[in-house]
């Protein structure tokens, strides 16, 4: 990326004044060598975000900012509908409430190096994963209503885990505000079959273990130290939240409110206060709820697979949290405090220290933010940073970010080498298409240690652990 355009604020800050149609100035978040690889075209959807009607403060993108749709993945924007706000779909994303969660386990590696061939076919019988698989709930119109509004909390009440989970998910669990009667019955048809399921692309359930600490403070309170055997789950609303997307972006390039002129159709809107607006948000929040009750089966279906390896252990929730969403929130702006509309798409809420809406344990470490890797190269947990809501509205990374494009990662890679290679290095690797192994193979993206050490520079989130994976059950 060319950085004539910018102005740096700082060694991990850099800012694009505004100018043209845009409404703030652009900030990314991101060291030197990150900045100068990333696209040209994360700069332009940057500015062009910038122009939106209602933006508040300025349009962010996080250390691992690549180019998406209409919103770079790794974007962070808010809108004050009391303003003339908007709400866009792909400002939020087709994977609406993708995200990770992760349980302890209890074990240390030598528990589960005696047996990680075992529990790696036992996870992979049991996780159902790849482009159109199904699990085996099937709900009914009423039941599918019926999780649409009650996300995890959903869940629970159907067997599948306890009232301890949902206070380490965001929200408790369930989002308020969805409407599942603004949900097409092309989305819910497309979901009757899929809760419980990993999907394909990006998403994957993962055996890691803790291999260093850097916060001996906040890991105690996380409940984690070196040698510990975690699960992480990212995945997200599998076809619901896709159908979603693309219906409502449909809809908003065709509404396309008078007044508003858009630098790209990609970036379709609809204004917080119309009744488009508010029919998308009540929709998005039912994806929300989706992915949410999604990850707590597929926690069940996780805990079911290691009783039959390691009978006492139980896999309580260490947190989960999601990275493409739009969340109503309370925000300082200057001197007094706004409600909010803030899109993060591909990017994390990292609240800091002290924030009301976290759990009491983890009240003064600040939010666990959860960075997922990619097979053979390491995860992270971050904590929300003090300060962070003034520097993105509590916003940090969610990953690594991609380098090449699926097609390019296919040309380079066969999964199969890719599979054999790392089993060489200790990570077994168990997935129904050596194709998905390839489009993902960790070569195809950043380095994520050097995005988490961005994040934490620029002071969006502080370096609690880093996770090395073990087992990766692939979609």
């Amino acid at each position: 990326m060319e950085l004539a355009k910018f102005r740096q604020r700082g060694p991990f800050e850099w800012v694009m004044p505004a100018t043209g149609r845009m409404r703030v100035p652009g900030v990314i978040y991101a060291s030197r060598d990150l900045i100068e690889a990333m696209d040209e075209k994360v700069a332009e959807q940057v500015a062009n975000v910038a122009s939106l009607p209602g933006i508040v403060g300025a349009s962010y993108a996080m250390p691992d900012a690549h180019w998406g749709y209409g919103f770079p993945i790794g974007g962070v924007a808010a809108f004050d509908a009391d303003e003339g706000g908007v709400v866009s779909a792909g400002g939020v994303g087709f994977d609406i409430s993708c995200g990770v969660r992760t349980l302890h386990t209890g074990l240390k590696l030598a528990d589960v190096e005696a047996a990680k061939a075992r529990l790696a076919d036992v996870l992979y019988a049991r996780i159902p994963a790849g482009i159109g698989s199904t699990g085996a709930l099937r709900l009914s119109a009423a039941g599918l209503d019926a999780m649409l509004h009650g996300g995890a909390r959903w869940a629970v009440k159907e067997g599948y885990g306890s009232e301890a989970d949902l206070a380490r998910i965001e929200e408790s669990g369930c989002v308020a505000g969805a409407d599942p009667s603004a949900v097409s019955d092309m989305a819910k048809k497309r979901q009757r079959d899929e809760m419980g399921t990993l999907g394909s692309g990006n998403h994957y359930l993962e055996v890691q273990v803790v291999e260093a600490v850097f916060d001996t403070a906040i890991a105690q309170a996380y409940g984690l130290a070196v040698g510990d055997v975690v699960v992480s789950i990212h995945c997200g609303s599998r076809g619901l939240g896709h159908q979603i997307g693309t219906d409502y972006l449909r809809e908003m390039v065709i509404a396309a409110p008078a007044g508003i002129a858009l630098p790209d159709r990609e970036l379709a809107c609809a204004p917080l206060k119309s009744k488009l607006g508010q029919r998308y948000l009540g929709a998005m929040r039912a994806g929300i709820n989706c992915a949410l009750a999604n990850r707590q089966i597929l926690t069940h279906l996780a805990r079911a697979a290691f009783a039959d390896v390691f009978p006492r252990v139980r896999l309580p929730l260490l947190y989960d949290v999601s990275h493409n969403t739009c969340k109503e929130e309370m925000h300082r702006v200057g001197e007094e405090r706004r409600r909010l509309f803030v899109h993060r798409k591909g990017a994390t809420r990292a609240f800091g220290p002290g924030h009301a809406e976290l759990p009491r344990e983890f009240r003064e470490a600040g939010q666990p933010v959860l960075i997922g890797g990619s097979m053979g190269t390491a995860s992270w947990i971050l904590a929300g940073a003090a300060g962070t809501e003034e520097r993105a509205f509590g916003s940090a990374c969610h990953g690594a970010g991609r380098a090449m494009s699926r097609h390019e990662a296919l040309r380079r890679w066969h999964g199969r080498n890719v599979v054999d290679e790392l089993a060489a290095r200790g990570i077994l690797i168990r997935s129904p298409s050596f194709r998905g192994v390839a489009e993902e193979a960790p070569l195809a993206y950043k380095d994520v240690g050097a995005v988490v050490e961005a994040a934490e520079q620029a002071g969006l989130a502080v370096k609690v652990a880093r996770l090395k994976p073990l087992v990766c059950v692939k979609g």
